[in-house]
């Protein structure tokens, strides 16, 4: 049984990422984590806050406070929201660590002992009103191929392309705003991918088939462009330092790491943070330097897959170290608001922490990834959100739970009746839900997040089904142990429930579980035998009703939402 190494695209630190970021990385990599543990392989889920660059100095800035200062706020408060909506990291690192300065230095060193890193003469901006270079994120201005007008100088977030500040027409400084820029000589080091492209192709050829369509054409669609030489160093404060006994002129004039040269170090490197920082210690090298019983996949939107298909690959074959690389690259499209990019300074779209503050996190779990953007880009309406939480949480779900458990209280009191043999319909459901799982299993393993949430919400219907057909309120005026066998029965699909929904709504799930006082259950899945008999919970077993799992959401509801986040209509 293979070890599962998982990681999501770090998030940045500056600033709550709003709802889009969460069901393109953090969320499914937490799902299929959740799914692999209770299938009783190990994992390790690892994330981290990715700190360094302009965007840490930028807000840092803004704020009037010194950049490390302003990371560890940050850091704690994106841990918080991300506790709130139940991710269970293994661990959440942050990329200023030491760990990932050492190794991201060890990886410099032996791309340059191996001939794969060069020092150049560059024509940098320089800002005389700011009297300094601006590295990329310090350039705004407009994309030379799409014309979005607020693209950035490493990268157009509208059309995804790679940029460099000079490609940019009409360039400003982010930090003044000045267009009084000028071309400046300066030194960087420079990653000669040129130089690995054809162990790149191989590389890819042998592995990208396996991954999503998305994935595998973003990562080609680089390759067939050609691998360029990629400066991997900036003029910053903030970063990894250039070691000094390798390039002792950089490091005096105070050159970092490019922060997206170090950024998916930061995977390792927060995996030895997970190790070194736990009292008993912990192993951490095997699982990424000659890891080969391990199987990684990655998880992030679609923006990210080229650093993650090429050239993060790139540099790690450059090491000639046996670095694992990735197995499943799982990548997502975009999911909009209305139709357009969230957008906290137009006050436009849900954040995660605001998220929270109207309903729990389960409420945003299964609707975002019932509707994760996989095959193409969807967008979030509050109309939409309303009618999954009725149909599927409310109506489906929780509507199920809650009239079984309360029927069989009122008329057997608190605890699971007995109730006769089972018959033809027990038989017909058993053979349905072991049906059913074996899909939900199926696209769980194939990582068809909606495919699965699908699956699921059917193993839900049927029970409905079998309550609707089976009657226990008629069947009490003329036979309680029929009732009390279709009581029985129901209490077990919860059970199961319970089971198998923890990693689309795991407080839900608990909720679900608890329910029932079983002292042994140790269940962490539902084999398909199991699912056919739908026994877990005998007779007898004590029981409680919870609270009401999921409230519907009313027409009033939505026009707070929408006065508070905006609309169609916006």
């Amino acid at each position: 049984m293979a070890r599962h190494l998982i990681t999501s695209a770090l998030p940045y630190i500056n600033g709550i990422k709003h709802l889009g970021n969460m069901v393109g990385s953090m969320l499914p990599a937490d799902v299929y984590a959740r799914y692999l543990r209770q299938r009783g392989h190990e994992v390790l889920y690892i994330c981290a806050t990715d700190e360094h660059g302009t965007p840490a100095e930028l807000a840092a800035a803004a704020q009037g406070v010194p950049v490390a200062e302003f990371c560890a706020t940050a850091h704690d408060a994106q841990k918080a929201v991300y506790d709130g909506f139940s991710l269970a990291f293994d661990y959440f690192g942050r990329s200023s660590s030491a760990q990932n300065r050492e190794i991201t230095q060890h990886f410099a060193r032996k791309l340059n002992e191996n001939g794969f890193i060069e020092e150049r003469a560059i024509r940098q901006v320089y800002s005389p009103v700011d009297g300094r270079f601006l590295p990329d994120r310090y350039v705004e201005g407009t994309c030379p191929h799409c014309g979005y007008d607020k693209a950035r100088g490493d990268q157009c977030e509208n059309c995804t392309r790679v940029l460099d500040p000079t490609d940019l027409i009409n360039p400003r400084s982010a930090i003044s705003g000045s267009t009084e820029l000028e071309v400046r000589e300066t030194k960087h080091l420079f990653l000669l991918q040129s130089k690995l492209q054809g162990e790149v192709e191989k590389w890819i050829d042998a592995t990208a088939d396996s991954w999503p369509q998305l994935s595998s054409s973003i990562a080609r669609k680089w390759l067939t462009e050609g691998l360029h030489d990629r400066a991997i160093t900036r003029d910053l404060d903030w970063g990894v330092p250039v070691p000094a006994d390798v390039w002792p002129e950089l490091a005096a004039e105070g050159k970092v790491f490019y922060v997206w040269f170090d950024a998916p170090i930061e995977y390792i490197g927060a995996t030895r943070e997970w190790a070194e920082t736990a009292p008993e210690g912990r192993d951490w090298k095997s699982w990424w330097y000659e890891a080969d019983d391990v199987r990684y996949t990655e998880f992030m939107g679609k923006d990210n897959v080229p650093f993650h298909s090429v050239m993060f690959p790139a540099t790690q074959i450059g090491t000639r170290e046996p670095w694992k690389r990735v197995d499943f690259l799982k990548s997502f499209n975009w999911l909009n608001y209305y139709g357009g990019k969230f957008s906290t300074s137009q006050r436009r779209g849900v954040f995660t922490h605001d998220a929270l503050e109207l309903l729990p996190a389960d409420y945003w779990r299964y609707f975002m990834m019932a509707n994760a953007p996989e095959s193409d880009d969807t967008s979030f309406t509050w109309e939409h959100f309303q009618a999954t939480v009725n149909k599927d949480l409310a109506d489906t779900l929780g509507n199920f739970v809650n009239r079984v458990l309360s029927f069989s209280r009122k008329r057997f009191g608190d605890a699971v009746p007995e109730g006769g043999t089972a018959g033809e319909a027990e038989t017909r459901l058993g053979e349905e839900i072991a049906r059913l799982l074996a899909e939900y299993e199926e696209q769980m393993e194939a990582l068809q997040f909606r495919k699965a949430a699908a699956a699921l919400r059917a193993l839900w219907s049927a029970g409905n089904s079998y309550l609707e057909e089976k009657a226990p309120w008629l069947e009490i005026k003329t036979d309680q142990e029929a009732a009390a066998l279709t009581l029985r029965t129901a209490m077990n699909l919860i059970h199961l429930y319970a089971v198998v929904s923890e990693p689309f709504v795991p407080t839900t799930a608990k909720a679900m579980r608890t329910a029932f006082r079983l002292d042994a259950d140790k269940a962490t899945w539902t084999s398909a035998g199991e699912a056919r008999s739908l026994d877990a919970v005998p007779a007898g077993t004590p029981f409680i009703v919870p609270p009401v799992l999921f409230a519907k959401l009313t027409d009033d509801d939505l026009e707070v939402f929408k006065e508070r986040f905006g609309g169609a209509e916006d």
